[in-house]
Formats: C-alpha cells, sequence, structure tokens
C-alpha cells in the first residue's frame, strides 16, 4: 500500500510541474496547434505577409527576424520588407543608410526612430541591409496622423503638394461602421482623452500603409510587412484598405496574442487572422 501511495505522489508531482515551458505556440483559426513550417509555407505562397507584433514582445520580434531570414532563403531578391515603424518622409534617409551612404549615428539621429528600435527593429533593418533588399517605411508622419486626429480628414486637404505626397491619396477612403474603428470611438465612452476624430487618424495610418505596400506588392514577390497588431487583425485596416487600391492580392496574417496559459487558445482570439502567436502573458518585456 505504502508502493501504491508512493507512485500515486509520484505522478501528481509530475502533472503538477510541466517537464518543459514552451515560449509560444502557433494557432490557425480552427483552434489547432500548428507547426512553424506550416506557417512558413502557407505565407510563402502569399504576395503580402502581415505579422501584426505586440510592439515590446521579445517573441514576437524574434519571430519576425525568423520568418524574414526564412523568406530569404526561399525568396532571395524578390523579399521586400517593410513597416509602420518607419514614416514615408524618412524613405530616403533609410535607403542612404542600407546603401552604406551615410552612417549609423547619421541615421539613428535623423531618422525618427522608435525608442526600442535597437533591441527590437535594428536587426530586421540590418538584415535588409546585409543582403541588399529594399525596406519601405510606410507610415504617415506622425504630424499629419495628428492633424486628422485635431481636424479631421479635412485638415488633410489644406496641407501642400509635398507634404500629400507623404499621405495616402485624398480624399482617405473611410468606413465608419468597420468593427476596428467603432472600437476606438467606444474608447470615449470608457473616459479615454479622444475625441471623434480617433479613429480618422487611424484610417490616415491604414490607408498610407495600404497605399506604401500597394505601390510594391505584385506576383512573384513577397512583401513582407511588421505592423501593431490592431493594424492587420481581422482582415481591416490595412487591409480593408490595401484592397481598395489594388484588389486580388493573396494575403497572409499573423496576429500576436497573449494569454496565461498557451495551450489552448481562447475562442475570442481565433477568427482575427490566418495564424495566431500565442505567448505566455508573463513574457519579458523589450520596454
Amino acid at each position: 500500500m505504502k508502493r501504491v501511495l508512493f507512485a500515486l505522489v509520484a505522478v501528481m508531482m509530475l502533472t503538477a510541474f510541466k517537464s518543459d515551458k514552451p515560449a509560444y505556440y502557433f494557432y490557425n483559426q480552427k483552434g489547432k496547434k500548428v507547426k512553424y513550417e506550416k506557417v512558413l509555407k502557407a505565407a510563402l505562397e502569399a504576395d503580402v505577409v502581415f505579422f501584426g507584433e505586440s510592439h515590446n514582445n521579445p517573441i514576437a520580434h524574434w519571430m519576425e527576424l525568423e520568418l524574414t531570414k526564412d523568406f530569404y532563403k526561399a525568396k532571395g531578391d524578390n523579399l521586400i520588407l517593410g513597416a509602420e515603424m518607419f514614416e514615408r518622409d524618412n524613405q530616403l534617409i533609410l535607403n542612404e543608410y542600407l546603401a552604406g551612404k551615410i552612417s549609423g549615428k547619421s541615421f539613428k539621429d535623423e531618422a525618427r526612430l522608435w525608442p526600442n528600435y535597437s533591441t527590437d527593429y535594428k536587426p530586421l533593418v540590418e538584415f535588409a541591409k546585409e543582403h541588399k533588399l529594399p525596406f519601405i517605411a510606410t507610415n504617415v508622419p506622425r504630424r499629419y496622423a495628428s492633424v486628422a486626429y485635431k481636424n479631421g480628414f479635412e485638415g488633410l486637404d489644406s496641407l501642400d503638394a509635398e507634404a500629400k505626397s507623404y499621405i495616402a491619396p485624398l480624399p482617405i477612403a473611410y468606413d465608419a461602421d468597420l468593427k476596428c474603428y467603432k472600437d476606438m470611438l467606444s474608447m470615449m465612452g470608457m473616459g479615454a482623452h479622444v475625441n471623434e476624430n480617433f479613429p480618422k487618424a487611424q484610417a490616415v495610418k491604414d490607408a498610407t500603409m495600404a497605399y506604401s505596400i500597394a505601390g510594391y506588392a505584385e506576383k512573384g514577390k513577397l512583401f513582407f510587412h511588421y505592423n501593431g497588431s490592431y493594424h492587420s487583425d481581422n482582415y481591416q485596416s490595412i487591409l480593408w484598405h490595401l484592397n481598395q487600391y489594388k484588389p486580388g492580392l493573396k494575403i497572409v496574417t499573423i496576429s500576436t496574442v497573449e494569454q496565461p496559459d498557451i495551450d489552448t487558445i481562447s475562442n475570442e482570439f481565433r477568427s482575427q487572422a490566418d495564424f495566431i502567436l500565442v505567448v505566455p502573458e508573463d513574457m519579458t518585456r523589450t520596454y
């Protein structure tokens, strides 16, 4: 009897402690775990891949780099990179750095880089530089998103021609009934310090990123875009605008979510992307 009790206690202890602690799992829309290789294979068949990251999640940033490396192995010079984190008026500076015409210090001083650039986005830019890949600054200059926030779309009309060249063509298409924009308006009811133009400013960003991607995306090439997950979740935001500018592209989306337990995926996340990268919510942060 003592031996049986000892064995039961041992089994209970083993089941109470996991033998490993995975840092992530990929899930598909059916809620099933999928291997990295399956995500890679599906993405390689696309014209555009959106990686929706959590900006301070190290697993998301690592996965972006790993996919970039494997995309390059398969696509070579037919790979194009682009990111929300770089604004269109800094494309010249980015190009000059990638071509070795300016120093890393000049690039850092002038390109309005995000605070977490060194840890999270520099590896992607350096990969592009090493392999001579185009890297597209897709986002609208933030000062023009601020104009839309303060004065609505009408505020953009008064900008001069050069300023407008950094924005998607005006007037910006906008559907206030899209969930991505309706949810932003709902923040007003929760006491957030936002006004009714908040989703319009977001739409200016989404449309400009979509317009930037549309200028390079084509069959036979793979455009890999890095952005916050809200900009591509639920096939809205950037994707809605991209389908206005260049319909017919084959698109694959990846989203990042955080959960207490990653052994299953919450139903609320299953439909927001083709593949969902699920990471423990206590994962360390890059900032």
